[in-house]
């Protein structure tokens, strides 16, 4: 079993750069399959996501070739098989390939999706759009069939502005007959990206980073050549590393537009950053303040930063209380963050985090993906060595995650026991 090893409280300066989009690949290797040819993909990340991507692209008969960081893609052989459950469960995003094999064939198989466990994460807005496009869903033991004798454009009310399911709206709507309208769409730049990419494939989309997008189906895509966005994730991780044991950290390849809500919010609790126009510095010399935050759609504070900023609450003066507005089940990270020395008590939605408190290492488990994140970003604050098991959560959304915590002066590593 692989652990990961920290020992803590060294300040951390020098430079990170920040890795490819993980929210954005994930969404644009399956929707190269749209495309007939070659589609070349830029910026990738090295990641464990992009592995099991990689394996599903293969069992479809689809030619993949992989560098540093890019991803070409020849769909020239792609096959419409059924999906199983040994690949479907590695991660969320496993379900854009119903989208765009239901586009391409009018018909698809597929096992559930999987990915983290942070609380009830239904597909129901995107079987709702299937059906306004036309298409039959059949759910036969653990196993989707959708079906369609023709996908046509149609107005796709969502009931929130879900990210998944605005994305398999867009890729089954860039391909059905006429016009399709997406209301209450998500807003984040990932889906722009999204929408970025595919128009240049030959896609007619309009609207994108707002909340209604209007797409004109067309008959064919092409291949082409796109490079992903930042992480904004990762880029918002980092700065709160930076805020918590940083020394003049400067963490590079960044949108700050991307990440507003979170420097915003560190702004007023009076961290020391500086931003500019794609890198920002930041460090630990300022004491925090204690802040309420509430996670909400972007572009609100990311529900995928919760549990990293709820870390470095732990060092805030005074009482915090962070509110979970999109997953009822992200505070699996509070109980080992509780065990290392902090004050945090739940209450439904709402944790309530006193500061600032002495952290000490000690073992825990990433639950899932930003948990994991969460209980590193703790593990570098704390005196002492923490173990961190069940680390492949966090290999697979963090790009050589252990090399750019070291570069920097991280006492980090994976261990084999």
């Amino acid at each position: 079993m692989k652990v990961l090893k920290v020992i803590g409280n060294q300040p951390l300066s020098g430079t990170i750069r920040i890795s490819g989009a993980k929210n954005s690949a994930v969404a644009l290797i399956p929707a190269a399959l749209l495309g007939s040819g070659v589609s070349t993909i830029c910026n990738v990340p090295n990641i464990l996501d992009i592995d099991s991507l990689e394996e599903t692209l293969k069992y479809l008969n689809v030619k993949v070739t992989r560098a540093s960081e890019s991803i070409l893609i020849d769909t020239s052989g792609l096959e419409n098989k059924t999906i199983p459950y040994e690949l479907s469960k590695k991660l969320r995003a496993s379900y854009y390939f119903m989208s765009v094999l239901l586009a391409n064939f009018k018909y698809m198989e597929m096992s559930f999706p999987g990915g983290c466990e942070i609380g009830t994460r239904p597909i129901d807005q995107t079987l709702k759009a299937f059906r306004l496009f036309g298409a039959e869903v059949i759910l036969e033991d653990d196993k989707f069939i959708i079906k369609a004798d023709k996908l046509t454009g149609a107005v796709i009310p969502l009931d929130m502005p879900s990210v998944g399911a605005t994305i398999n709206a867009i890729l089954v709507g860039v391909k059905a007959i006429g016009k399709t309208i997406i209301k209450n769409a998500a807003r984040e730049p990932e889906i722009v990206d999204l929408c970025i990419m595919l128009n240049k494939m030959g896609a007619s989309i309009t609207g994108y980073g707002t909340s209604e997008i209007e797409i004109n189906g067309v008959e064919n895509l092409s291949g082409t050549n796109h490079d992903i966005i930042s992480d904004r994730i990762e880029a918002g991780t980092y700065t709160i590393i930076g805020a918590i044991c940083g020394n003049n950290l400067k963490i590079t390849n960044i949108n700050p537009e991307h990440i507003k809500s979170l420097t915003d919010n560190l702004a007023l609790m009076g961290a020391n950053i500086e931003i500019h126009d794609d890198y920002l510095i930041i460090d630990n010399k300022n004491e925090l303040k204690s802040i309420d935050i509430k996670t909400d759609y972007y572009p609100g504070f990311p529900t995928d930063l919760q549990q990293p900023m709820t870390s470095l609450l732990t060092q805030s003066n005074g009482v915090s209380t962070i509110e979970e507005n999109i997953y009822e089940n992200r505070f699996m990270n509070v109980p080992y963050l509780n065990e290392m020395g902090a004050h945090i008590k739940i209450d439904g939605r709402k944790a309530e985090v006193v500061g600032p408190t002495k952290l000490h290492g000690c073992e825990t488990k990433a639950t899932d993906l930003r948990a994991g994140a969460s209980l590193l970003i703790a593990a570098l604050k704390a005196e002492g060595e923490t173990t961190i098991t069940e680390i492949n959560h966090l290999l697979r959304g963090y790009e050589e995650i252990v090399e750019k915590l070291t570069n920097v002066g991280a006492k980090i590593e994976i261990k084999e026991i």
